[in-house]
């Protein structure tokens, strides 16, 4: 059900899954989605990907969006359309880390991601 966080706020040294979100009446609509970057250290990147499923247990073989690579705090905003996946019921999260150059080896994040149902006004013209 939106809004809702598919990921909330949370600090992460590793990979993993967000949370398992109901479209219910979102469903084949427009989904605003925020990513918030709330900590970071050097020298590391996030890969953020959304995934969809009918059933809720079959997520498919490619995300329905991914998020730009990040390597630094901020909010970063991404609309998914989903009209062309009308059958998507479901939304998670998937994200990876990745930390390169000197000192402590593992990535360390602090981020989360919010989902929201978009309005979608049409203007209705006269010849």
């Amino acid at each position: 059900m939106l809004p809702n966080f598919l990921v909330p706020e949370s600090t992460v040294r590793d990979g993993g899954t967000g949370l398992v979100l109901s479209l219910d009446s979102s469903q084949g609509g427009m989904v605003l989605l925020t990513l918030g970057i709330t900590r970071i250290i050097e020298q590391e990147s996030l890969d953020v990907l959304i995934w969809g499923s009918s059933d809720g247990e079959n997520w498919g073989d490619k995300p329905l969006l991914a998020f730009p690579q990040k390597f630094y705090c901020g909010t970063y905003q991404m609309l998914l359309d989903l009209s062309a996946h009308p059958e998507t019921r479901f939304l998670r999260a998937q994200w990876k880390v990745n930390r390169w150059g000197r000192g402590d080896g593992k990535p360390l994040f602090g981020f989360y991601l919010f989902a929201s149902e978009v309005a979608v006004r049409a203007a209705a013209g006269t010849a």
